[in-house]
């Protein structure tokens, strides 16, 4: 009998009591329960694999014996039976949680059926559920999720090696999860988990950066009131790790080179040495070895950086990964929002599968809370999800942006859009694209350039420079074009 299923029979009429349990018993182990306090005695005593209700049980509520039952922290397989069956009581057993509902005078043949296929498909949905939790094991380190063939040398690396003191760089577009490897590797290498700090050189201007970094003693500069401990000092013996790296200035830079040649570092306004053991994790998004070539970042400080490289691919790359990543995204932000889990509706994935995240995680993240905020049913549909998922090529940038309208650039000033039709799609290149793009978040924003750039997924600094950029290239072309005018033959 220990290999049976336990069947859990409850109903006020005897004959129907004991009429289920001797029809079912040869393959089955069997209980009965007059009404919702026997029941639920067994419910909390014993495992029950199937609870077989009545609707009306005398003076108690089945419905509510079901949703006491469903609560548990085991609930069993339920099926409702009752005499009074209409569509509107079936479709709210259903709700609630039911497996099938069925009428009374019973079909003995059809019940024991219904038992079978309601406990295979459960035996189904476990072992589902036993080989998803085996493969996030397999293929995640420190909560990184990847099953895609180009995440699994990643992963080997991180392990590989955590455990020594190498400098790490981490490369990869913005939204790759640069920040949570940089996590997992400290984690993994044995230093105190809570003594990783980190920093956002872009957010920092040149001197603050400076001073956050090194700290500084009183009366170094104007404003410096007392002593500041810097990031070096606060993360000694453990991680510091360095976002947007490839910000940081050139006085910067140099002394970087010099605590991660030396382990010593000096506060500003002071010549004083402090010995520090600092495990250094550097990220970017840009690309350091032609800023090398263009004499934009020290070459020394370079190779310093990238004893260890590790080149995070876009999730373009590794859409297989995606259905993962959803999931856990589902359940996460469900929690932090205080909604009950659903899964994604029948047409949401492939429209997902089929989009290029130029935001990456952090976009498929986004996207995913606003599908948990938005659906009002038991699935996450694709209408709950943003709409420009339905542009498989994400010129959205993720962030919903009408179509590029053209612009007038005046330099030293932050543009602003004309209105106009928007050009054709083969008169843009990718360039053109995120011009028009940051343009609009611009606009979108109020020429609030940190909104804007929050919109963008970049930092302001970035931005900044980016709008510096847009100005150049086009005097440039406002040249060149002045120059063909005063060169062209008169007609």
């Amino acid at each position: 009998m220990d290999d049976q299923a336990t069947v859990l029979i409850v109903d006020d009429e005897k004959h129907t009591r004991d009429g289920l349990r001797l029809s079912l018993e040869d393959d089955f182990d069997c209980y009965v329960a007059s009404n919702a306090a026997e029941a639920m005695e067994y419910l909390g005593n014993d495992h029950v694999d199937v609870m077989l209700t009545d609707l009306r049980l005398g003076e108690d509520d089945g419905m509510k014996l079901l949703d006491t039952a469903l609560a548990l922290p085991k609930p069993p397989v339920c099926i409702m039976m009752t005499a009074y069956g209409s569509v509107d009581t079936a479709v709210e057993a259903m709700r609630r949680g039911a497996y099938h509902f069925v009428t009374k005078p019973l079909n003995l043949d059809e019940v024991e059926l219904l038992i079978k296929r309601a406990l295979r498909s459960r035996t189904l949905e476990r072992e589902n559920v036993a080989l998803k939790q085996q493969v996030e094991r397999k293929f995640s380190i420190e909560g990184i999720l990847g099953q895609a063939e180009v995440m699994k040398p990643i992963l080997d690396t991180i392990q590989q090696v955590a455990p020594s003191r190498a400098t790490v760089l981490i490369e990869g577009e913005s939204g790759t999860g640069k920040e949570l490897v940089a996590r997992a590797i400290h984690n993994l290498s044995g230093r105190p988990k809570a003594n990783i700090v980190s920093v956002h050189c872009a957010a920092l201007s040149p001197q603050i950066l400076e001073s956050e970094l090194f700290g500084h003693e009183k009366g170094s500069f104007t404003g410096a009131q007392e002593r500041r401990i810097g990031r070096f000092e606060q993360a000694n013996g453990g991680t510091l790790f360095l976002d947007e790296i490839g910000e940081i200035d050139a006085s910067t830079q140099v002394k970087l080179l010099r605590a991660l040649g030396e382990q010593t570092i000096e506060r500003v306004g002071s010549s004083k040495p402090i010995q520090i053991n600092v495990r250094v994790i550097a990220a970017t998004n840009r690309d350091l070895a032609k800023m090398v070539e263009e004499g934009k970042f020290r070459e020394d400080l370079y190779w310093r950086l990238r004893v260890v490289t590790l080149q995070l691919p876009p999730l373009r790359a590794r859409k297989s990964d995606i259905p993962v990543l959803a999931d856990h995204f589902l359940k996460e932000l469900a929690k932090a929002n205080g909604k009950a889990y659903k899964p994604l509706g029948e047409d949401a994935l492939p429209a997902m599968m089929k989009y290029d995240w130029p935001g990456n995680i952090r976009e498929l993240r986004a996207a995913i809370e606003h599908g948990v905020v938005m659906s009002n049913s038991s699935r996450v549909m694709l209408k709950h999800l943003p709409s420009y998922l339905l542009n498989p090529h994400g010129l959205g940038l993720g962030i919903g942006l009408r179509a590029p309208v053209p612009v007038k650039l005046v330099p030293g000033e932050i543009p602003s859009p004309e209105v106009s039709a928007p050009p054709a799609k083969s008169d843009l290149d990718i360039n053109e694209v995120e011009h028009q793009l940051i343009l609009e978040a611009l606009q979108r924003s109020g020429n609030n350039r940190t909104v804007a750039a929050e919109m963008l997924g970049m930092s302001r600094r970035t931005l900044q420079r980016k709008l510096k950029d847009m100005n150049m290239v086009r005097t440039h072309r406002k040249r060149v074009l002045a120059a063909s005018e005063t060169q062209a033959p008169a007609s």
